[in-house]
């Protein structure tokens, strides 16, 4: 009787473990390498480390991005204002600029503030352009600059054709599902997080 009832838990164990496979199609360890970053407030952190033990949404954005970044922000924003509205409040929310030559510290605090975006769960990240590139590859994203020409102050104008894309990390740094940020699907989205935190 007791090994009928022990391969029947192995049984449900297994459908479980597949069904969540086929729910959730990638499992990328990002975890095994760390990297140091400037957070908005000009703060050395190391990434991953930073998400440790929270389910993270992170994407990779530059803020003179015309369209889709802010877009991309505004539609993480509505995800962490329903997930609280459900009583979640421990999910991390990470934008990691691919534009640092720009993207300072200060630039990035005050494309947080336009948008009302909170600290509280939230982190912008800037850093050396080796270590971005490094990112952008570990995450498959493509980040390419158009030609640059110059403004009136001689500051450099270019825009960056650049992936479409919002990632879902569980809390063991496992990179789990990727989505097409501008058209984000927040039911979606938000189930996935429940399931994750089952």
């Amino acid at each position: 009787m007791n090994k009928i009832i022990l391969a029947f838990v192995v049984l449900l164990s297994l459908v479980f473990i597949t069904s969540c496979y086929e729910h959730f199609p990638l499992d990328q360890d990002i975890t095994r390498t760390q990297n140091t970053f400037l957070n908005q407030d000009s703060i050395k952190v190391e990434f991953p480390k930073i998400i440790k033990d929270k389910i993270t949404l992170l994407t990779m954005v530059y803020t003179h991005c015309p369209d889709i970044c802010p877009m991309t922000t505004h539609n993480m924003y509505l995800t962490e204002k329903r997930l609280k509205d459900q009583g979640i409040d421990d999910v991390k929310f990470v934008g990691i600029s691919f534009d640092p030559d720009r993207d300072t510290p200060e630039v990035l605090t005050k494309f947080a503030e336009i948008r009302e975006i909170s600290f509280k769960n939230w982190i912008l990240l800037t850093g050396k352009k080796e270590i971005i590139e490094d990112l952008l590859k570990r995450f498959d994203v493509k980040a390419i600059k158009t030609d640059q020409t110059v403004d009136e102050e001689g500051n450099p104008e270019y825009s960056m054709m650049h992936t479409d894309r919002i990632s879902l990390v569980d809390e063991n740094g496992i990179l789990r599902k990727n989505y097409k940020r501008s058209t984000l699907n927040l039911d979606e989205i938000i189930e996935d997080i429940k399931t994750l935190k089952d």
